[in-house]
């Protein structure tokens, strides 16, 4: 008798605190919100890729004037570029994380 009372209790208060749940949460995914967040998203993916391969070609440009190995560290290092801002679009688009050290949860 007094297992099925707590059961009772157990299960009001659990839809209690899912009534709770679906009134915070009932505005979440509105149109505007979704269309706010794909625009920052297709701004934050097409900012990566170009910063990436920009960033890789600076850094070629130096070392080659620094070398004197012509076009060839530019070349190379527009492609490690491409291919850093490429990773980054998938990490982003797979919700990676960029946190770094041992209590990051996601």
């Amino acid at each position: 008798m007094q297992s099925k009372k707590n059961e009772t209790i157990e299960l009001e208060d659990l839809k209690r605190r899912l009534n709770i749940a679906v009134e915070k949460n009932s505005g979440a995914n509105s149109q505007v919100d979704v269309g706010k967040n794909r625009k920052g998203q297709a701004l934050r993916i097409s900012t990566e890729l170009i910063v990436a391969i920009a960033v890789g070609g600076g850094l070629g440009f130096f070392l080659d004037n620094l070398l004197g190995t012509n076009p060839w560290l530019l070349i190379v290092f527009l492609f490690l570029g491409n291919a850093a801002g490429l990773w980054n679009i998938y990490r982003l688009l797979n919700g990676k994380s960029y946190r770094l050290g041992v209590n990051h949860t996601k």
